[in-house]
């Protein structure tokens, strides 16, 4: 709920251009619940609202909208306004809205902040993109060894407002080199004469500024902490990166998976933000090459023009065969993609893994094939009834198994290429999620045809298709 008034009502407020109603309304709106109402709002309307806020609300708030409309609203906001939601914003929260805004509104931005904002600013933007260091936040409390217990919390209190967090505090030296991190909890619990270096902790562990996006989520995960120290090269503390910086981290990387997964490349931006050419240029490039690999299936029929020609029935399945193998590949190597992505797998278990889509493939393939031979038969048979026109021919039943059995090799094949091709790309330093299903689905169709008139030809030679010319 939106305070003491519903969302509908706060939209009847701003539609009147009832500012000061709206600004008595909003103190007892939780910041987040105000972002959700300003995120319906068209920017302007947006930026008006945040001239009315008090700063320290404005600039919590901001932080809950999306980029998009984050960058949509700085380009409203007087110098004023701008100053105060920039300054009163989470450092790492704003690196990331500078990295989307336009290059000069940008260097408008950085001129609103305060000197000692701005000093932060710079260097988070120092770092190379996407690393530990454009994620972290410099608002962490730090201690030093020699304190007692009572000294550490005397020094909470005083120095920890507006901090990220305070439930971890980092124990440094003189120089800044981190040496320990310890939990407000076990402070709070020790005689107040204990020493902090003799506080009870964790065993220590830190990221490296430089850390890639992949290394950030999976110390996250194999740690479960709620905060992490970043360092430098020489072990001195530069920040701290929170669980909800990596939760922005991780909705990142799932997107440009999935949207690899779907043969593009990825946006970098959101949908509505990315232009008609540069759109076109990410899914272009894909469809260009997948149209060169349908090519070779186009090759693949004509090398089995004889066959169909002697028996035009088997042109009737051949969607279906390719279809079945390219469903069947696009489950595996999807599946395959997201366990290596969530490492319930690793490259050594690439033989386990073959073991069981060779049993899965072959129990789907006999399955599929069982459904695509007894489809043949109730149509034959309706046929027979005077029901339908159409028929398969005197020798249905050899059809029917031709199709059963070329069902069985697609879908095999499909399972197993399908969950190997992440594993090579992994093998040899790529990303496994650009083994895309319609990538997958191409090769299969390809191979698809091969096995169809193979089978074709071993079955039904003598019958429907005489020998070979």
């Amino acid at each position: 709920m939106l305070g003491h008034l519903l969302k509908p009502e706060y939209e009847e407020l701003i539609a009147k251009k009832d500012w000061e109603s709206l600004r008595i309304a909003f103190e007892e709106v939780d910041p987040a619940d105000i972002a959700e109402v300003l995120e319906d709002l068209p920017a302007a309307d947006s930026g008006v609202l945040f001239r009315i806020l008090p700063r320290d609300v404005a600039g919590v708030a901001f932080e809950y909208l999306p980029l998009e409309h984050q960058t949509e609203i700085v380009q409203t906001l007087g110098s004023e306004q701008l100053t105060n939601v920039l300054n009163e914003m989470a450092p790492d929260d704003r690196t990331r809205l500078f990295e989307e805004l336009p290059a000069e509104v940008t260097k408008r931005a950085l001129e609103q902040l305060k000197p000692e904002e701005l000093k932060v600013a710079r260097a988070l933007l120092g770092y190379p993109e996407s690393s530990a260091g454009r994620y972290m936040t410099p608002e962490y409390l730090a201690l030093k060894p020699s304190m007692t217990a009572q000294e550490a919390l005397d020094y909470v209190r005083a120095n920890g407002k507006g901090r990220e967090t305070l439930n971890i505090l980092y124990v440094v030296d003189d120089k800044g080199i981190l040496l320990d991190d310890v939990r407000l909890a076990e402070l709070v619990m020790a005689p107040p004469q204990t020493r902090v270096a003799d506080v009870p902790k964790r065993a220590l562990v830190a990221l490296q500024a430089t850390a890639n996006r992949a290394e950030v989520l999976e110390v996250f995960e194999k740690y479960d902490r709620v905060a992490l120290p970043v360092t430098d090269s020489r072990g001195a503390m530069v920040g701290i990166i929170t669980a909800d910086d990596v939760l922005d981290v991780a909705e990142e990387k799932a997107t440009e998976e999935i949207q690899k997964m779907g043969g593009v490349e990825a946006l970098d931006a959101p949908y509505m933000d990315v232009g008609a050419f540069e759109m076109i240029k990410k899914r272009g490039s894909w469809l260009s090459v997948l149209l060169i690999g349908e090519m070779l299936t186009t090759t693949a029929m004509g090398y089995f023009e004889h066959a169909l020609e002697q028996a035009i029935v088997l042109a009737l399945f051949v969607p279906l065969i390719i279809s079945s193998g390219g469903n069947s590949g696009s489950q595996a190597t999807s599946l395959i993609i997201r366990a290596l992505a969530v490492r319930e797998i690793g490259l050594g278990d690439w033989w386990r893994v073959l073991v069981r889509e060779l049993r899965s493939g072959l129990f789907l393939g006999v399955m599929l094939g069982a459904i695509g031979f007894t489809r043949i038969v109730l149509w034959e048979g309706l046929h027979h009834l005077g029901v339908i026109q159409s028929s398969y021919g005197s020798h249905y039943l050899l059809v029917g198994l031709t199709v059963a059995c070329s069902l069985v090799g697609v879908v095999l094949f499909g399972s197993v290429i399908g969950s190997m091709l992440p594993f090579i790309l992994r093998r040899f330093g790529f990303d496994p999620a650009t083994a895309s299903a319609p990538f997958v689905a191409t090769l299969v169709d390809v191979t698809g045809i091969v096995i169809y008139f193979t089978a074709a030809s071993l079955i039904l030679s003598g019958t429907l298709l005489g020998p070979a010319p």
